[in-house]
């Protein structure tokens, strides 16, 4: 298992210690990073004590077990609860992954739940992805041509398509980029590996007529070559995709068209 740091708020209080569940048998406890900026005591570790028989089986049952009936200031993203819009990514356990398909089972004893690590925090744990949605629109991720478009789709073989494969499911999660050390000292400068992955995906798209502008655009020394492929991204992918990989592709094709 990956062991990350926690958020840029380093200095963190113990919080407040909420009762048990009344007649519950089958409890859990949770420790949750809280950190509100109209507030004078953060950031801190605040205790929640979950009835496992009241509740469902992923980490996200039980933060809206505790916001619905124990702590409704409690924030944190979320939506479909299918694995599929990554909003609920956090760093649960000391892994980042998704609380929607992290099994409340999988982990043992007291489960402490923190924001994505070093981004700055919104509030509680909402981490501030602005600079990682900005990266992605940098890699310009749309099918880029300058044939005139035909009359109804533009096609592409099978064995084309499956190039494809690994790389289109990602769902920006974020998991990955915020669980790579050349990110965290370079995040202003390296796109990361969620970015790098989606240049990929359009540069390996036998529809896009931009390949050589896109691979223009990634050759620098900060962009693209801060990856050492530590390969905590692959570790922690909740999809199982291996961004690093995707990297190395993108390296080659820099280094083919050098010969």
């Amino acid at each position: 298992m990956v062991q990350l740091t926690l958020p840029r708020n380093s200095r963190i209080s113990k919080g407040k210690t909420w009762p048990k569940p009344e007649g519950a048998a089958n409890l859990r406890e949770f420790r949750v990073y809280r950190f509100d900026p109209d507030q004078d005591e953060n950031p801190r570790w605040d205790t929640y004590f979950v009835d496992l028989d009241e509740c469902g089986p992923m980490v996200l049952d039980a933060l809206n077990y505790i916001k619905n009936r124990i702590d409704s200031t409690l924030t944190y993203r979320r939506s479909c609860r299918e694995g599929i819009c990554g909003s609920c990514a956090m760093n649960i356990g000391g892994r980042n992954t998704i609380a929607c398909t992290a099994g409340i089972d999988e982990f043992k004893g007291r489960v402490t739940i923190a924001p994505l690590p070093h981004q700055a925090v919104i509030k509680d744990l909402v981490p501030d992805l602005t600079n990682f949605y900005a990266q992605l629109a940098h890699i310009k991720p749309f099918l880029q041509t300058v044939t005139p478009a035909p009359e109804r789709e533009w096609r592409q073989s099978q064995e084309d398509r499956a190039e494809l494969d690994g790389l289109y499911e990602c769902i920006l999660c974020a998991c990955c980029s915020t669980a790579c050390p050349s990110y965290w000292w370079n995040s202003d400068k390296y796109l990361g590996p969620a970015a790098l992955l989606h240049a990929y995906r359009w540069i390996a798209d036998s529809r896009d007529e931009m390949t050589g502008e896109r691979l223009d655009a990634l050759e620098d020394p900060f962009k693209l070559y801060r990856c050492h492929t530590i390969m905590n991204c692959a570790q922690v992918c909740p999809k199982g995709l291996n961004p690093a990989k995707a990297i190395g592709k993108i390296k080659e094709l820099l280094v083919e068209r050098e010969v």
